[in-house]
């Protein structure tokens, strides 16, 4: 629609038109009262405080794997040093295997209906672990001496009590005695466990949460025993670790840290292969699928001890088997090198001696320029089917390849990102060590995201899953009551993956793309990494560190993306073109005459046409007067000395500004699905030319509802396009254009069956 401006009107509408919020919700509160107060621990800028402190556990163990039986036993000697200036009268460990004794809180925990165990599969999968005898078995709990220490189990945690007070800078070493039967992951799941391969009668196993292992106490929450229900991961304390893993003679052990006796459990010719792998960077093998398949049918008698050391790592774990060919090649960052490497069975090939390592040592590049370079010597993929998970410097990954070695590109992508995802890991949560047991989206969130600037410097045009805008929209717009915020604790989330991995990734690289842009956001994202690296944040770090870094308030943007359910949906109501009146009676009256010959008439005015083929006054024309044969549109002398009064009283900064000729275009605007974010309009104009206006969020400030606001060009507007490029995750987009247009859709007839992998 158009319409004339007079000169004050026009003066008045050159500012954005705001209504005034008519609501108590303010999209632009401070966070004041969600996050904590900043003290001398954690500071206002998201950093870490000068009395921050750490504790410190170190793990001496012994391990031996029961290739018969299935059995992982050990004994370790913990030594817990306390930081805190808080005298502690007991400990707290995690007893994770806990999880699956008969009757554990995680079991009674939950749910389901008689329609989910309606399958074969899936009522032998409820069997087998109904039927598991898991579970960690204590055989003795005592200090350094032998003398045996008071401790109570409860759940899948055990406190230890203390003699005395341990206080401030104080260490305690204790030793616990365990063992528990390993789980078959491919019949009841499970992070790790193991496979079986019943042609050949041979296992992998991924072996992992196998020890107590100290929790938390910091000074967010003092200790963190919160029960392991089986969603929310772990969080735990640094420290240095001195492993000891005795396997069968032909097993191949991977793990966590460094290999200490290299000489006595490689060959000659293995240990020269690593020296080779140490200078290429290609991948080179260490271990040869002819070797690793010699060893499949062989089965020598006897055991060996792999030693292992690791220094400054929140945990460990090792895989082990005599399936396993290894490769590996050298990494090359800024300051160092490190050695990226894969180990897998004959069944992982070809894909895995093709992709595995030179997918890994691409992680590390990427990670490392967004963040720190990797710390740590080693970063290793195992490949476990059906899985994927990391630990420090191993993770198990899944991407199994057809019998007769022919894949999908489903499996061959899905085989990539499960261990960018998982090697990504290495820095979130191994080494910026959030805690996953509360806020899972601190790890995952921001793992993804970063897998997600992986995947796109691996392959041009990289089929991601997660990370841009547009893909998280059928999430964002369904049924609210089945949608937590983002900043809600792991085992009390709706639709896990999308939660904690897909929308906070999302809105990392909204955060990247189209609020802050790229050189910010990648700046005030370094610090924070580096802030907190071998470190423990929350998310309150978090939020302030990227708002400290980056110079920029981004309160609203956390308060709606991670604190509420609300999705994004903007749109163009309406739009009216002005025209400023010149007042030139020539000009105008030409304008009006167009606008009428150009608008459509009304029905009435079309059938009167039709039917009545002659008026009254047609059949008599003596009734006209000058009011029936005057042309409305001819320009009067009268006209033209009002025009000429009208100039005489003008400035002439006034006469200049009706000479400039500008169209204005008032654009209405409305909020209907309550996160508000900016505003990203094409104008495409009638001479084939585009301008790209983006009008930050702050113009909702006022009114989170609906704004209008007032454009002016010198050109006329033949379109104007809200969000072109999907930045923001608009959930309906017919309401983006003006005029509107046909927004393309498909429906499918037959439901697909979806089966998605699932990684950690």
């Amino acid at each position: 629609m158009t319409k004339f401006l007079s000169l004050v009107t026009f003066l008045f509408l050159m500012t954005t038109v705001i209504a005034q919020e008519n609501t108590n919700t303010n999209k632009f509160k401070q966070l004041k009262e969600e996050l904590a107060t900043p003290n001398v621990y954690r500071n206002a800028a998201g950093a870490p405080g000068p009395n921050y402190y750490q504790q410190q556990a170190d793990y001496k163990m012994s391990i031996i794997l029961d290739d018969k039986n299935q059995r992982v036993s050990g004994e370790e000697t913990v030594t817990y040093t306390n930081n805190s200036p808080d005298p502690l009268t007991y400990l707290w460990l995690q007893l994770d295997q806990n999880v699956r004794k008969q009757g554990s809180d995680s079991q009674l925990a939950r749910t389901g209906t008689i329609e989910s165990i309606s399958s074969p599969h899936a009522l032998t999968r409820m069997f087998n672990a109904a039927e598991f005898e898991g579970g960690f078995n204590l055989e003795k709990v005592t200090d350094v001496s032998g003398k045996d220490i008071p401790y109570t189990v409860v759940g899948t945690m055990m406190r230890v009590d203390l003699s005395e007070a341990l206080t401030q800078g104080q260490a305690y070493s204790f030793k616990v005695k365990w063992w528990y039967n390993v789980n078959n992951r491919m019949e009841i799941g499970g992070r790790s466990g193991y496979e079986h391969f019943k042609e050949e009668d041979n296992y992998i196993y991924t072996i992992a949460q196998f020890f107590p292992r100290m929790c938390v106490y910091n000074d967010v929450e003092g200790w963190q025993n919160k029960q392991f229900l089986g969603a929310g991961e772990f969080t735990l304390p640094f420290g240095d670790y001195e492993v000891e893993i005795t396997v069968p003679a032909d097993h191949v052990v991977a793990a966590t840290g460094v290999l200490q006796n290299a000489s006595k459990v490689l060959t000659k010719e293995q240990q020269t292969r690593w020296d080779k792998a140490e200078e290429s960077d290609q991948p080179v093998l260490i271990i040869t699928q002819a070797e690793a398949e010699e060893a499949e049918k062989s089965k020598a008698s006897g055991t060996k001890t792999w030693i292992f050391e690791a220094e400054n790592v929140r945990d460990f774990a090792f895989a082990s088997s005599r399936k396993f060919m290894w490769d590996a090649q050298a990494v090359e960052l800024e300051t160092k090198t490190v050695m990226a490497m894969s180990y897998y069975p004959k069944e992982g090939n070809p894909l895995w001696e093709k992709y595995s390592t030179r997918v890994s040592a691409q992680t590390l590049r990427t990670y490392s320029k967004h963040t720190f370079d990797y710390p740590y010597p080693v970063a290793i993929s195992v490949h476990a089917n059906q899985i994927g998970m990391e630990y420090p410097m191993i993770c198990f990954n899944g991407g199994r390849p057809n019998a007769d070695g022919t894949y999908s590109e489903r499996t061959k992508y899905g085989m990539h990102s499960v261990i960018i995802h998982e090697v990504g890991h290495n820095y979130f949560p191994m080494i910026i060590n959030s805690d996953e047991r509360q806020w899972t989206w601190m790890d995952e969130g921001l793992n993804t995201f970063l897998q997600y600037l992986t995947e796109q410097e691996w392959q041009r045009e990289y089929p991601s899953r997660r990370g841009p805008a547009h893909l998280i929209v059928d999430y964002m717009k369904g049924d609210k009551s089945k949608i937590s915020p983002i900043m809600t604790n792991s085992e009390s989330l709706h639709q896990f993956g999308n939660n904690a991995y897909g929308k906070p990734a999302t809105a990392l690289n909204i955060l990247r793309e189209t609020i802050l842009g790229r050189e910010l956001f990648d700046y005030a994202f370094k610090v924070y990494a580096q802030r907190w690296m071998f470190k423990h944040p929350t998310p309150a770090d978090f939020f302030r560190t990227m708002e400290d870094a980056s110079g920029v308030d981004l309160d609203w943007f956390w308060r709606g993306w991670f604190y509420t359910n609300d999705h994004v949906d903007i749109g163009i109501e309406n739009v009216t073109w002005y025209q400023l009146n010149e007042g030139n009676p020539t000009d105008e009256k030409a304008f009006l005459k167009d606008a009428n010959d150009t608008e459509n008439k009304n029905i009435s005015e079309i059938r009167n046409l039709e039917v009545i083929k002659e008026t009254v006054n047609e059949r008599q024309p003596e009734l006209d007067d000058k009011y029936n044969t005057t042309d409305i549109y001819k320009v009067t002398d009268e006209d033209n000395a009002a025009y000429a009064n009208f100039l005489s009283e003008l400035s002439e900064s006034d006469k200049a500004l009706l000479n400039r000729g500008y169209q204005f275009y008032q654009i209405d605007f409305e909020n209907k699905g309550g996160l508000v974010m900016p505003l990203i309009l094409q104008f495409v104009f009638v001479d084939g030319t585009n301008e790209l206006i983006k009008i930050p969020a702050e113009i909702w400030r006022k009114n989170s509802k609906e704004v209008s606001k007032l454009f002016f060009f010198k050109k006329e507007v033949l379109n104007v396009i809200l969000d072109p490029y999907l930045e923001t995750a608009d959930c309906e987009t017919y309401d983006n254009y003006w005029p509107r247009r046909m927004i393309p859709s498909r429906f499918e007839i037959f439901e697909e069956n979806n089966h998605k992998g699932n990684y950690h």
